[in-house]
């Protein structure tokens, strides 16, 4: 920690020079570096003195008895001890790419209109996690399902270290319930697949030739007004070699959903890259510890009983509205003790 501080100090004089802005590229990679050193020194410091606070208070305890006063002191020590907990998983996500920002997927399962409720119904769940973690969310893309729900959705997800945390969700998600568009009432399971990529720097340099694509567009589809009806503005890109293929329409252009696009793409590529190099590394060392991350990750079940477990890590709650609602922080730590 004193080793962050150091550097936040010394980036914080760079900022202060009065040339700081003629390179401006430059400019934010040392503001990123620096925000991103203050997520962890910032943290430190206010548990550090959140503890210190109770640490004084301490001998007041004993002098007086006042239950009130004492469950304050044992309210305040058990955020306290959380806060430390966060701040030690965060240690874990110190891969490459755990610090960027993320494009997270959401794909529903086969079983037409209740596959495609069961994706808007995740999408509303991450959305509100967002939001918990005062994070940005953007839709880079989507596909309403014909009836109700999403067949697809693509978010961008910007916050400290937002792919070390999504990257947890990567899979395939159950749902088990008493379908409301079935009119007698039966059971029914549906599935949808959570994908994750992170978003790469401009610096990081993955060549992708015109030869190696195919660009197709389509009239996008969803809220926009006149402009979404008459123009074929979305686009879709597929990498032929690779079989990856991506899209992007919320922009009202045709040349920035391409761009979008592209970044898209290029992310892909980028992950797939480190991914194989993750596993090459891991077969020379002999490590035999990997995740499914096509494999089913996490059971929602509705009726007859609310269940809320992950298969890899066998966390589980009851409270299945609170997950539903965006409280998906537990599930997120036990991965990444097991395999952060």
């Amino acid at each position: 920690m004193p080793k962050k501080q150091a550097k936040v100090e010394e980036l914080s004089r760079l900022m202060e020079a009065p040339n700081f802005w003629e390179d401006a590229a430059s400019a934010q990679k040392i503001i990123d570096e620096s925000n991103q050193l203050k997520s962890w020194t910032l943290s430190y410091n206010q548990i550090k003195e959140r503890f210190e606070n109770v640490k004084a208070l301490l001998p007041d305890i004993s002098e007086t008895d006042d239950p009130e006063f004492y469950q304050e002191i044992l309210s305040e020590l058990t955020q306290i001890e959380k806060k430390l907990e966060e701040l030690e998983i965060r240690k874990m996500l110190s891969g490459e790419l755990d610090p960027k920002s993320c494009y997270l997927s959401i794909n529903s399962g086969a079983g037409g209109t209740e596959a495609c409720d069961w994706a808007l119904m995740l999408a509303r769940m991450y959305e509100r996690w967002v939001a918990r973690k005062n994070w940005k969310i953007e839709t880079i893309d989507r596909v309403d399902g014909e009836v109700a729900g999403i067949k697809n959705i693509t978010y961008k997800i910007s916050g400290p270290f937002s792919y070390g945390y999504c990257k947890a969700e990567k899979g395939v998600h159950r749902l088990v319930r008493i379908s409301p568009f079935d009119s007698n009432a039966r059971r029914h399971t549906s599935f949808a697949s959570v994908d994750v990529i992170p978003e790469i720097d401009e610096d990081i340099k993955i060549e992708i030739r015109p030869d190696q694509i195919r660009v197709d567009t389509f009239r996008a589809s969803g809220a926009g007004g006149q402009h979404v009806n008459t123009t074929d503005s979305a686009v879709r890109i597929t990498h032929l070699s690779t079989g990856i293929v991506v899209s992007c329409q919320n922009e009202r252009s045709q040349i920035q959903n391409r761009e979008t696009a592209m970044k898209l793409l290029r992310a892909k590529l980028y992950e797939k890259e480190c991914l194989d190099r993750e596993s090459k590394l891991k077969e020379m060392s002999g490590e035999k510890k990997e995740i499914a991350w096509g494999s089913q990750i996490r059971n929602y079940v509705f009726q007859p009983y609310t269940l809320v477990k992950d298969t890899r890590t066998k966390y589980e709650v009851g409270n299945i509205d609170a997950v539903m609602d965006g409280d998906l922080d537990d599930f997120i730590n036990a991965y990444l003790k097991e395999f952060g």
